[in-house]
């Protein structure tokens, strides 16, 4: 009777059986994180949302590329613009920058307007009332632009704009426009030159006050990225513009019975 108490009592008489059980569980955590690891890989791994990239600074593309502070054969102006007349809508000249190929500032100048300042467009175009109080007249930095850019390439976003402003002309052969330039274009549209610096040099420009010494850099670098395929389709207009020209001077003199040189000019009989 007795023994069969006990064997009721310890029905695994085996000595080992309290060691096989801590094993065991001690094993579980395990087999969990094993079945677990692999439920994940039957499943896929959860995706990672990518981290966003760092923007890039505009002063480190816009930087120059070289100490020469000289007049190259290519120049970038930018114009900043108030507002005259009555309502201040007109717009008269306020800053005007030049940068050379390399990026080098080669001139800055505020500029005293011929007229009454009535909107200094300070959001846009940066410019304060103190800038002006000591500025230079018009005429002065007419000239000395007008003498700078004489017989250079002139690069520009809406160059038009800064002309007009400048009371100024430049020969179009001589010109350069980042808006104007097709292959820049969205669906023959023109776009703003912060689109294009985002699109083509990857940089954000003109999010507060605009900097004309930062856009005349910008017109410059993507000049020179489009510069071989620009200078290509420049050479092909004129050329067949030209020999357009010639023809129609051809059929003229034909028409008169007047006679012809080789380069389609007509000469004069006495």
């Amino acid at each position: 009777m007795g023994s069969r108490a006990s064997e009721r009592k310890n029905p695994n008489p085996n000595p080992n059986w309290a060691q096989l059980q801590q094993k065991l569980k001690s094993h579980r955590p395990r087999l969990a994180s094993a079945e677990a690891s692999a439920t994940t890989s039957a499943l896929g791994k959860r995706k990672e949302r990518p981290e966003s990239e760092p923007e890039v600074s505009p002063a480190s593309v816009l930087s120059p590329t070289s100490d020469d502070c000289s007049l190259t054969e290519a120049l970038a102006m930018d114009c900043e613009m108030v507002g005259v007349s009555s309502d201040g809508t007109k717009s008269a000249l306020g800053r005007v920058t030049l940068v050379n190929s390399w990026g080098n500032v080669v001139y800055d100048e505020y500029v005293r307007p011929m007229e009454r300042v009535i909107d200094f467009r300070t959001k846009i175009s940066g410019i304060h009332p103190r800038n002006l109080r000591r500025a230079k007249k018009f005429w002065v930095v007419q000239k000395e632009v007008a003498d700078m850019i004489k017989g250079r390439v002139l690069i520009g976003h809406a160059l038009h704009n800064d002309l007009k402003v400048l009371l100024l002309s430049h020969p179009k052969r001589e010109m350069r426009d980042t808006s104007a330039y097709q292959p820049l274009q969205r669906e023959g549209r023109r776009r703003a030159l912060k689109d294009l610096a985002d699109q083509v040099l990857g940089i954000k420009i003109q999010k507060r006050e605009h900097c004309p010494i930062e856009d005349a850099r910008a017109a410059m670098l993507i000049y020179k990225k489009y510069k071989k395929e620009w200078e290509k389709s420049i050479k092909e207009h004129f050329k067949l513009k030209k020999k357009i020209k010639n023809k129609s001077k051809k059929k003229l003199a034909k028409r008169n019975n007047l006679p012809v040189k080789d380069d389609g000019e007509t000469t004069k009989v006495l």
